[in-house]
């Protein structure tokens, strides 16, 4: 048994690296354990994952060192248009058009693609000294006391530290030992990803296109290319992606329209059933959850791993204060602090996914004509606009430091 750090991160996705260098910056070691080997971990290729990462998440990943190196290979996000419409009959008339020369911050956010964040974040953790990266390793077993906190791995070695820290995803083994319980529902829908080139630039506008099975996003990335993420019900979302790559693009095709030419498939296709859910509770003795580990929801305006990367920053500016004040970081109340600040967040973000999902995701005409109508509503009174850029902007509520 050896003493390592003062954090136990398990998983080494986005968040627990973003964690341990938000850490790191408040003083504080982690070890930071996941079970895929480094070489995984940072492909060069592109298999046409990319992520939308709001304002306030650039600030956090500015703020750990990150993002500089990584900016040249960013999309800004200059305008968001979102309409409603069926496939192959174009968007109705009232849409709803976000500016970000209407609000003094910049871009609203930028698109990264996965290989370029996951080996960023990965460089700055091993070249971090308060960093201690362990791959290749399994957790089978925890335990959590008044003196501290242990995982064990499938080696048989014991590590020790402060706090445990699940950033294990949405089937948490950290938060399956601790015991706790995830809620929520799927809703029949299936998320198809993948990675498009077309001919004409994009002119950094990304698109929110609601259909009665399900939302497209059309988000611009560097160059003529754009990251799809596409919802249909759960058995046609089976069928297409069955399909060859040809058949795939011409299911594809009357969805996404022509406005961007002739379109090409780059990359890997993905496919991600859809729900939501989120744990009965964040934090326990010496335990906390992050991002997919504590909640899931619907990829509607791509707030999966903004929302994670906001319990980064909470979670490390709780920990900083507690360690000011002379406090145990592993202790309860410090660590409840954390979980009433993000749990409310999350628990609201969720709600209004699910019920935007709900209202959009059919064909009911009087929801349908409501729905237009509040798109075009929304769009012709600016206070409420910009509002909404700022929303999606991750301007707003209660920011932690490291995103303000």
């Amino acid at each position: 048994m050896s003493e390592q750090s003062d954090l136990l991160i398990v998983g080494g996705g986005l968040n627990g690296p973003a964690l341990a260098l938000a850490a790191a910056k408040a003083g504080l070691t982690s070890t930071l354990i996941d079970a895929l080997p480094r070489s995984e971990l940072s492909g060069a290729s592109f298999d046409g994952r990319a992520y939308a990462l709001a304002l306030a998440s650039v600030r956090l990943l500015r703020a750990i060192g990150v993002w500089d190196g990584v900016a040249d290979q960013s999309q800004p996000m200059l305008d968001i248009k979102v309409s409603d419409g069926r496939a192959g009959e174009g968007p109705s008339p009232f849409f709803l058009h976000f500016d970000h020369a209407e609000i003094e911050e910049g871009p609203m956010g930028h698109m990264i693609e996965d290989r370029y964040l996951r080996r960023a974040l990965l460089e700055a953790v091993e070249a971090a000294p308060e960093v201690t990266v362990i791959n290749e390793a399994r957790v089978v077993a925890q335990e959590t006391g008044p003196q501290g906190a242990s995982v064990t791995l499938a080696s048989g070695e014991v590590l020790r530290g402060q706090l445990v820290v699940g950033c294990d995803g949405k089937r948490s083994g950290t938060a399956a030992r601790a015991g706790i319980r995830r809620h929520g529902w799927g809703y029949g829908q299936t998320a198809l990803v993948c990675a498009i080139a077309h001919e004409k630039p994009h002119e950094g506008v990304a698109h929110q296109f609601f259909m009665p099975p399900g939302p497209l996003a059309i988000l611009p990335l560097p160059g003529n290319r754009s990251s799809i993420v596409w919802s249909e019900r759960d058995a046609t979302a089976q069928a297409i992606n069955a399909l060859p790559d040809g058949d795939y693009l011409a299911a594809l095709r009357p969805r996404f329209g022509d406005f961007l030419g002739e379109i090409a498939l780059e990359g890997a296709r993905f496919t991600y059933p859809l729900g939501l859910s989120i744990c009965e509770r964040f934090a326990d003795w010496r335990l906390a959850l992050v991002g997919d580990a504590a909640h899931g929801m619907h990829p509607i305006a791509g707030q999966g791993l903004n929302a994670g990367l906001r319990d980064v920053a909470a979670l490390a500016q709780v920990l900083r204060e507690a360690r000011e004040h002379g406090e145990d970081i592993g202790a309860l109340n410090v660590l409840e602090r954390y979980q009433e600040w993000r749990r409310f967040d999350t628990g609201t973000l969720a709600l209004a996914t699910d019920l935007t999902n709900k209202l959009f995701s059919n064909d009911n005409p009087l929801l349908r004509a409501t729905r237009d109508l509040g798109l075009g509503l929304v769009n012709r009174i600016p206070g409420l606009r910009r509002g909404f850029i700022r929303e999606a902007a991750g301007l707003t509520g209660d920011l932690p430091e490291l995103m303000r």
